[in-house]
């Protein structure tokens, strides 16, 4: 049997920039990906913890050490600057294995900044 369990993930980051006049997805500081074990085109969620939006978009990969973490066309919409957002990405796997994987967890800080030490409870 095969199960869908978190595999990434980016915890109240903050969106410097949203710009609806990209074709879309989500553009996120090289840093941050790396941390959560994103990669450039994968699917994630993104939670706006502000206003209760969620969406499904792919990733771009930002200038690492930047703190980028813009919205790109239609979630621009939905995702202003300075919202806190959960961005999230899941994998399949087999059940057995899933039940000793660890997901990658990222902690940013209020500039997207990782908090060093920072560990999931």
């Amino acid at each position: 049997m095969q199960i869908q369990v978190l595999k990434s993930k980016i915890h109240r980051a903050t969106v410097t920039d949203a710009n609806i006049n990209y074709v879309g997805s989500i553009t996120i500081d090289e840093k941050l990906m790396n941390e959560s074990n994103l990669i450039e085109f994968e699917k994630v969620q993104v939670l706006n913890i502000n206003n209760g939006e969620r969406i499904e978009t792919y990733v771009i990969k930002g200038k690492r050490g930047s703190g980028t973490i813009c919205l790109n066309g239609a979630a621009a919409r939905k995702f202003l600057p300075n919202d806190l957002i959960i961005i999230v990405s899941y994998a399949m796997m087999d059940f057995e294995a899933a039940k000793k994987f660890k997901p990658s967890i990222a902690f940013p800080d209020s500039k997207n900044k990782l908090i060093k030490g920072k560990k999931p409870r």
